[in-house]
């Protein structure tokens, strides 16, 4: 019992230090874990070209429709936050009279804003928001390239790195990873791809949203809707609460705002808690609790990145601990009933 108890300390030990070490050395396990998910997500289109093209060429190819695809999704992102921000510089005055409104509204109700604002938001504070946005642009173009060299690299050693799992000396052990990496990598690219197709309906519905309630921007929040849409719950939040805020500014009615805000989280709630359960079906079930939980965790170690993998990551994580005795239960409880947990695992005495 002793003994028992002695380990299970070793363990929570070791796994803080794990964590901590991630979140240490985020600038070099972030682009691989992000790397990881890109492989697993590619993979099955590199093995189809693989027979028809030599290995490199094949390799090329993938590499080629990667680059793309960041290279698309990016310049969505950037096409619609920058049309906001353009929005807001054109016509600077109809903000400040809605924030002046609010701030009036707050100031009824014993919360004051005025002096927050003029001890915060000054001419330091605006440089030093204008540096901080300079290196992230300069952090966030290093984390890609790093990411882009990965997959390079994970592409070629692929096929050698199962090669060298079916070699292992240890064949339970072999088999244990090779199971558990197969069924992860099929897991997250189902996880991607009902996550896409929600985006991608979410981003319409929002879209027509906007346009029904006369905002001139539906594209944009369209856009924008999509690309947060990957990030669950804060995403969607923001998604809401951004063209509820300039449909008070545009519509010039604290009510056309409100019902914008209703309207819209009541398209993501169909989006997130109808539509996507039934698409990925009971696979990939996981507690409310704790996806809300991997979003805020890995954030917390990884930043905007962590918000993004945050889901696979644990959805990687139940998928292992499914193979092992003594974790099969949590991946049972914790994956809803049903992670891809083995059932003799699951009813032999935990190890």
């Amino acid at each position: 019992m002793a003994s028992a108890k002695s380990n299970t300390a070793l363990g929570v030990i070791a796994l803080i230090i794990a964590f901590a070490a991630l979140s240490i050395a985020s600038s070099v396990f972030a682009p691989l874990a992000f790397s990881a998910l890109s492989i697993a997500v590619l993979w099955p289109v590199q093995e189809r070209l693989q027979r028809v093209l030599p290995r490199f060429l094949a390799v090329a190819a993938s590499m080629t429709l990667i680059l793309f695809a960041f290279a698309g999704v990016g310049s969505l992102i950037t096409w619609g936050f920058g049309r906001v921000v353009r929005a807001i510089m054109v016509d600077p005055a109809r903000f400040l009279g809605t924030y002046d409104q609010l701030a009036t509204w707050l100031d009824q109700h014993g919360i004051v804003v005025a002096s927050l604002w003029a001890e915060h938001f000054n001419v330091s504070w605006l440089i030093r928001a204008l540096q901080n946005v300079a290196s992230r642009l300069n952090s966030t173009m290093a984390f890609w390239i790093v990411v882009f060299v990965y997959v390079l690299l994970g592409l070629l050693e692929f096929e050698d790195l199962k090669d060298r799992i079916a070699s292992m000396p240890n064949r339970a052990s072999a088999q244990i990873l090779r199971t558990a990496g197969d069924e992860t990598a099929r897991k997250i690219r189902r996880y991607m791809m009902v996550r896409s197709q929600v985006s991608v309906m979410t981003g319409v519905l929002i879209a027509c949203v906007a346009y029904a309630s006369g905002l001139s921007l539906y594209r944009e929040w369209g856009v924008i809707a999509f690309a947060l849409n990957f990030i669950p719950f804060i995403g969607p939040l923001i998604a809401t609460v951004l063209p509820a805020t300039f449909a008070m500014a545009e519509l010039g009615s604290w009510q056309a705002a409100a019902l914008v805000f209703v309207a819209m989280n009541a398209v993501q709630f169909i989006g997130g808690s109808y539509m996507e359960p039934r698409i990925s079906g009971k696979a990939l079930s996981l507690s409310p609790l704790l996806v809300l939980f991997s979003v805020f965790f890995w954030s917390y170690i990884w930043g905007i990145y962590g918000a993004f993998l945050g889901v696979p990551m644990t959805i990687a994580m139940l998928t292992f601990a499914a193979q092992f005795k003594s974790t099969a239960w949590a991946a049972h409880l914790l994956g809803g009933g049903s992670s891809g947990v083995d059932a003799e695992a699951l009813n032999s005495p935990c190890e």
